[in-house]
């Protein structure tokens, strides 16, 4: 099994910074691309950023330019930078991470709990 359990989140003011991070543990394989998603109240969770075991990233147009994915193979951790927060950006932040277990031929999405992230006004 893997386990992603993710770090960071809070309450911060708008304009303000916080960092988040997201290990994975567990009988791990292999680690593909890991990600970050966010899912605001009354709405569906959506893509932040991504980024591949290579290094290449993608964002949110909402957060482009405002938040930097990064990762620490070596830890299988992967990080959250988010600078110039916004009242919309409060949600609850989840670790994703396609992955393949020692005992599994298969690689599959597995989530964090989640951390919450609030911005106020």
């Amino acid at each position: 099994q893997v386990q992603l359990v993710e770090s960071g989140g809070g309450l911060v003011q708008a304009g303000g910074s916080l960092r988040l991070s997201c290990k994975a543990s567990g009988s791990i394989f292999k680690i593909n691309g890991m990600g970050w998603y966010r899912q605001a109240p009354g709405k569906e969770r959506e893509l932040v950023a991504g980024i591949s075991s290579g290094g290449s990233t993608n964002y949110a147009d909402a957060v482009l330019g405002r938040f930097t994915i990064s990762r620490d193979n070596a830890k299988n951790t992967v990080y959250l930078q988010m600078n110039s927060l916004k009242p919309e950006d409060t949600a609850v932040y989840y670790c994703n991470a396609e992955a393949r277990a020692l005992w599994s031929g298969n690689y599959r999405d597995y989530w964090g709990p989640g951390t919450q992230v609030t911005v106020s006004s």
